[in-house]
């Protein structure tokens, strides 16, 4: 009953908000609720969410932090550079565009953490994909893709937790795993490709007559206005060649993710984020700022302090160095206090989810039925059965759950059949690109949250091309026989 009402629970939540009848935090809060009361527990649910709430505290403190951080790092210009670069590279074509946003969520993705990797690419590449009027979902696609695949670093989680759950060395896990990873990873980049030409089909090209030594900022704002740049200076000229075309899977979300095409005000005044001579720009500390950037990822990586603190001590000195006076200070926090109090709320509510999911025992119920009910002569292929089951389980349970609940239990399963436990090890890391579309996956909200799209438009989109990347990564594993 508990595996029953467990499906039926994850399955309302998802069609209810793809078709956007609640909103995501609505439907993490009361959709659990109502199960719970269901299943006879409703005189528990208290217990459930403090504990919940409890478990991803420390997240949403760090999420909370790291938003501060980083927006304050792209006021004062840090990122500027990133920016300049992916606009050459992508010179207005929406196949650039794409396969640039795939590039940089990988590149960003080496320091472990998903939430800094969407802060990071969404910053940078949101104004573009604005400007040229592209679909935001295949931008949170495609960094979410990438990043799943990426999230499989030693550093990262889920190779850590696979290797303390089955007692075996990260690295004998992951150094094997890598020209399936690789594979997977190509696949991404393959796919943003082809959702590129999509969208440029749709779109058509804006092509650059000239391009200046200028700033490319000011030449992209002057090709996109088809007149004077962000200042008022000379702009570019631009034409648009290409066919209208049908559009891609991408085209009921809109640009902005709401339906709508039209371009809008909000969207120039978001755009003018990368105005070369903003107030906000601290040219003589760029190198301080650079510095302490990469001072907070190495210690990140290395674990020295838990990433909570490390945050709040990180966004504190940036706050302090950068803008000494108490205004200036309270003016950046007001500035990005809409994206910590989405994200952090979202993070709060997906407690709700994950504290009824555990409490109940649903969760180790649907875990344990679809594992008994792999047949019996399927056992010398457990590795394929723990390739296949990692897809739905890590994108229905947190990666603790899977990884310290069900891993251990399928390499037991395996071994009774002759196969080695770093293979049933490496072959749960196959659905980590589905993972990081997850509800009960922090990360995700500040991605969908800072690209401002609906969560149901990014789910209905990215699902079946992160499951069709994670079976591409499990046949890599089974050709290169790593699994």
């Amino acid at each position: 009953m508990l595996t029953i009402l467990g499906f039926v629970m994850i399955a309302t939540f998802l069609v209810l908000i793809m078709m956007k009848k609640m909103s995501p935090m609505g439907a993490l809060v009361l959709i659990p609720a109502l199960f719970c009361v269901l299943v006879g527990k409703g005189a528990h649910l208290g217990d459930y969410v403090l504990e919940g709430v409890g478990d991803l505290a420390p997240t949403a403190a760090m999420l909370m932090f790291a938003i501060i951080y980083f927006g304050v790092m792209i006021d004062v210009g840090l990122f500027d550079p990133i920016v300049r670069l992916i606009l050459r590279f992508c010179k207005a074509d929406p196949m650039r565009v794409v396969v640039g946003t795939a590039i940089l969520a990988a590149i960003v993705s080496l320091d472990g953490d998903g939430s800094t990797t969407f802060m990071i690419t969404v910053s940078a590449m949101v104004p573009l994909y604005r400007r040229l009027k592209m679909s935001l979902v295949v931008m949170t696609g495609v960094a979410a893709m990438a990043n799943g695949v990426m999230n499989t670093l030693p550093w990262g989680g889920p190779t850590a937790r696979a290797a303390a759950a089955l007692k075996v060395d990260a690295s004998d896990i992951f150094v094997p795993m890598i020209p399936a990873l690789a594979a997977g990873l190509l696949f991404v980049i393959a796919l943003s490709y082809g959702l590129g030409l999509r969208e440029r089909k749709r779109l058509g090209v804006l092509t650059l007559d000239e391009v200046t030594a200028g700033d490319p900022e000011q030449v992209l704002v002057g090709a996109g206005s088809g007149g004077k740049g962000a200042k008022g200076g000379k702009g570019v000229k631009a034409a648009l060649t290409g066919g209208a075309g049908s559009g891609t899977d991408a085209d009921a979300p809109s640009p902005n993710g709401s339906g709508t095409a039209d371009a809008s005000d909000a969207d120039d005044e978001e755009f003018k984020g990368l105005d070369p001579n903003r107030a906000t720009l601290r040219p003589k500390l760029y190198w301080f700022n650079a510095a302490l950037t990469i001072a907070l990822l190495a210690l990140m990586v290395t674990e020295t302090m838990p990433i909570p603190v490390l945050f709040l001590l990180a966004a504190a000195v940036a706050l302090t160095v950068n803008f000494p006076h108490m205004n200036d200070q309270k003016a950046r926090i007001a500035a990005h206090a809409e994206n910590v109090v989405n994200v952090s709320g979202m993070v709060f509510a997906a407690a709700v989810f994950t504290g009824v999911l555990t409490g109940t025992g649903m969760v180790e119920h649907m875990a344990r039925w679809l594992v008994d009910g792999v047949p019996e002569g399927m056992g010398p292929q457990m590795g394929i059965v723990t390739g296949v089951l990692s897809i739905p389980l890590t994108y229905f349970m947190s990666n603790d759950g899977f990884y310290f609940g069900i891993v251990p239990i399928l390499a037991e399963a395996g071994a009774a059949h002759g196969v080695s436990t770093l293979e049933i090890a490496r072959a749960s890391l196959v659905g980590q690109a589905l993972h990081m579309s997850s509800p009960l996956v922090p990360a995700v909200y500040v991605l969908v949250g800072m690209a401002k799209v609906e969560f149901g438009d990014h789910t209905r989109f990215t699902v079946k091309w992160a499951v069709l990347t994670s079976l591409v990564v499990l046949a890599a594993g089974l050709l290169f026989g790593i699994i």
